[in-house]
């Protein structure tokens, strides 16, 4: 590799790290953001000295790039003023964890992450293979069967991340409406967390019964009370998946 174009991964490992001191007044709701070279928990006890306070460490994350340049707490600190996060004390930030999450992961990818999506993980290997089965059995049902709309049964174990897989197969193919059938709020609240925290869905929303507006440009309708499949099938497009999640079975 040429050194000249590309930087070089360096031997130190820098660390972003994160950790609040729940017991001291001066100090409530605030969360101290440093970095390190070295251990932050060794970091942490030289700044606290021998005043034995209590502490917890709620973050230590690689502040290293792509492509092998580094980052620091200061560009952490400058994102989070910039989104008017309160900064009373030097690095100690009124913030969530999330909102540091969410801080490392728009310096990293060098983007403003306007959403605050604090997630980039790729499909693992069983995932991109059912997206990938499904994919093709969708295409080929449609070629011999062009008035009728393909089902497929994802029979995956829990914690397969079904919820995730099915939002990257409707992007794969070019779905415009996924309509979730469900009588547990739980499965809605992880519908949610996966399309608003993932960056690559930003620009989908969601829409429930909570929603105002019905025009946006992936949709996600709950509790729809109806006689057959056909009904259910008849108020969407051609362009529409329907992922039905039950107890019984898996979507």
């Amino acid at each position: 590799m040429d050194k000249k174009y590309f930087s070089q991964r360096p031997e130190l490992k820098p660390i972003i790290y994160v950790y609040e001191i729940p017991d001291a007044e001066n100090r409530k709701g605030l969360l101290k953001i440093g970095y390190t070279t070295r251990n932050a928990k060794g970091r942490i006890k030289e700044q606290l000295g021998t005043a034995g306070l209590n502490y917890n460490i709620l973050l230590e994350q690689e502040a290293i790039r792509s492509d092998g340049s580094t980052f620091d707490d200061h560009e952490i600190h400058r994102y989070l003023r910039k989104k008017d996060f309160a900064n009373p004390d030097g690095e100690w930030f009124a913030c969530r964890v999330q909102d540091v999450k969410a801080a490392i992961l728009a310096i990293k990818n060098r983007t403003e992450n306007i959403q605050d999506r604090i997630f980039d993980f790729k499909m693992r290997p069983e995932q991109e293979n059912a997206v990938k089965k499904t994919e093709q059995y969708f295409k080929n049902f449609k070629k011999e069967n062009k008035n009728e709309n393909p089902r497929f049964l994802w029979n995956a174990k829990m914690r397969f991340g079904k919820t995730f897989a099915s939002y990257k197969l409707a992007k794969k193919m070019g779905f415009k409406k996924i309509l979730v059938l469900t009588f547990k709020p739980a499965v809605e609240n992880a519908w949610e967390e996966d399309l608003m925290l993932h960056k690559d869905f930003e620009g989908i929303e969601i829409l429930n019964d909570k929603s105002a507006d019905t025009s946006q440009r992936l949709s996600i309708a709950k509790n729809v009370k109806t006689k057959s499949n056909k009904e259910i099938e008849s108020r969407i497009n051609n362009k529409s998946v329907i992922l039905a999640s039950e107890h019984k079975h898996s979507h």
